[in-house]
């Protein structure tokens, strides 16, 4: 399908959502791959993995980038050549991309009931405002703050970091669509803006170092 949507946001940073759609064979035939890409999408076992994967070269291209643009580093971490910040997500039938000037970091998660048999994994602090009880509303904080660390950890990327130890993201509500974040790694405190929004049972998470 077209793109998704495109999300209005601040001076040189985008954010493009896709939702998938195609085929395999009708993203193979949409995008253009480098060698080495298309071996790494022999790789994958899952077809749902490599659509995810093929859609992301669509948004790259709606960006007026292609897959020629891109590079990974010997952690992961994907960038631009041209230097624009980038960072990527994907998950079942949604994936998007954020490119800006700015450090940032983008993730987005299915709605799901799993997540709160994790929560003791990457949670501390936020214990203290969230209520088990009311479970709808549980299940969606739980599925920002995961979101919210997931994007942190791809702004950083850095070995050590712990999503339960290390960042913690501030009260919030569901009806502002926005928080506030800190990591404390090693000697310092840094902070993060933190913006999210539902669609089709999907949190989309995407923050900014500032």
């Amino acid at each position: 399908m077209p793109l998704y949507k495109s999300i209005p946001f601040c001076d040189n940073t985008k954010i493009l959502v896709w939702k998938v759609t195609e085929s395999l064979s009708e993203l193979m035939n949409s995008v253009r791959l480098q060698p080495t890409t298309l071996i790494r999408v022999d790789t994958m076992k899952s077809e749902m993995h490599r659509r995810a994967f093929l859609s992301v070269r669509m948004l790259l291209q709606e960006a007026g980038y292609s897959d020629f643009d891109i590079y990974y580093d010997e952690f992961g971490k994907p960038h631009l050549k041209d230097g624009t910040d980038i960072s990527i997500t994907h998950s079942f039938t949604f994936s998007a991309i954020i490119l800006s000037n700015r450090k940032i970091g983008i993730d987005i998660e299915l709605r799901r009931e799993m997540v709160a048999r994790l929560d003791y994994k990457f949670i501390d602090h936020e214990f203290n405002y969230l209520n088990k009880e009311d479970r709808e509303d549980y299940i969606s904080r739980l599925t920002v703050i995961w979101g919210v660390k997931e994007a942190i950890f791809k702004i950083r990327n850095e070995v050590g970091i712990s999503f339960k130890d290390h960042i913690e993201v501030q009260a919030f509500e569901m009806k502002d669509q926005k928080a506030t974040t800190t990591l404390h790694f090693g000697n310092l405190s840094t902070h993060f803006k933190v913006y999210f929004e539902e669609f089709e049972n999907f949190i989309l998470v995407y923050v900014l170092e500032y």
